[in-house]
């Protein structure tokens, strides 16, 4: 190990010391050297949606705040900054930013561009065009990939084939910028692990994957269970059948117990399978799982840091 990566390695040791210290029993002792565990730490700038809306927190301050949780990687959101996709001057703030801080700008979530695969073709072609100024900007910060919707309309055959179209399409032009079109199960068919991932074979090309996400499975539009829910697809499964296409990894979380564990979704059973399933393009993209809290019981910083204690205990285990 050189100097700088022992000061690296140092510093990355000391601020998860920082950030987990008095929220899970034991913490400070689980706290480690980052490298050691078998994947890396990323957060989703969605979990602190709220601070960011409510304006407490700045979008250009997004790699500050994560760096001060003991984070050093970041996913951008396409709404906490939606009308400076071509803004170079604003771009390059971000950017700058984010190296001042030694933060990795990994991808970006593009919501609101129109559905890749829309039933009028007119529309698909202008719903890929729309991403492409997402695209570029991810290109520009540094960025892997971009994680888009596959929303649709038709039968489950139907919308396979258009969204695999839409895919296939955006693609095309993301490869020629050495980026990744990674797609989420975030509603919709989407949230039905086998069709995703059948959908994502079915547009057959190497820069179309996943970013499995822990929670969002459950299929709105589909029959409801007897108590009115929309049908849940099981989480487990679901995260088997992407982690295959997988270049990113969304580590959902809500609600913790006393023990800092994740009362919704088991880490150790799901983050094994993440590992068993993890294919070569994960491995080039930088094994980074991301943090993405949506809870409300405890407020974002601490169920962020509640998420990350998580991570490092399993990780620990696992490793």
């Amino acid at each position: 190990m050189n100097r700088r990566d022992f000061i690296v390695r140092s510093a990355q040791f000391t601020a998860a010391a920082a950030v987990t210290t008095g929220l899970v029993p034991g913490s400070v002792a689980l706290a480690q050297d980052a490298a050691a565990l078998p994947f890396k730490i990323s957060i989703a700038q969605w979990s602190l949606h709220r601070s960011i809306f409510g304006k407490k927190i700045d979008n250009l301050d997004f790699a500050k705040t994560a760096k001060s949780m003991g984070i050093h990687a970041v996913e951008y959101v396409n709404q906490f900054f939606k009308d400076k996709a071509k803004n170079e001057e604003y771009l390059g703030e971000m950017k700058k930013r984010a190296e001042g801080e030694g933060v990795k700008s990994l991808l970006i979530m593009v919501d609101g561009e129109g559905q890749l695969g829309d039933a009028n073709e007119a529309n698909r072609i202008k719903a890929v065009e729309n991403h492409h100024k997402w695209a570029d900007a991810a290109k520009f910060l540094g960025c892997h990939s971009i994680r888009v919707n596959a929303g649709s309309s038709g039968t489950y055959q139907e919308q396979q084939q258009r969204a695999a179209d839409g895919l296939r399409r955006l693609a095309e032009y993301c490869d020629k910028l050495g980026l990744y079109v990674i797609v989420e199960n975030h509603g919709g068919l989407s949230s039905h692990g086998r069709w995703l991932a059948d959908t994502l074979a079915m547009a057959k090309h190497p820069r179309v994957g996943s970013l499995p996400d822990f929670g969002n499975f459950r299929i709105k539009g589909a029959s409801k269970d007897k108590y009115g829910y929309d049908i849940a697809y099981d989480r487990y499964l679901g995260v088997e059948e992407l982690m295959p296409f997988a270049r990113a990894v969304s580590a959902k979380s809500h609600d913790f117990n006393e023990a800092g564990d994740e009362i919704h979704t088991d880490y150790r059973k799901m983050m094994k399978i993440v590992l068993k399933n993890a294919p070569k393009e994960w491995n080039d993209t930088g094994r980074w799982v991301g943090i993405e809290f949506e809870g409300g019981k405890v407020d974002e910083m601490t169920g962020i840091k509640l998420t990350k204690a998580l991570l490092e205990k399993v990780g620990k285990e696992l490793a």
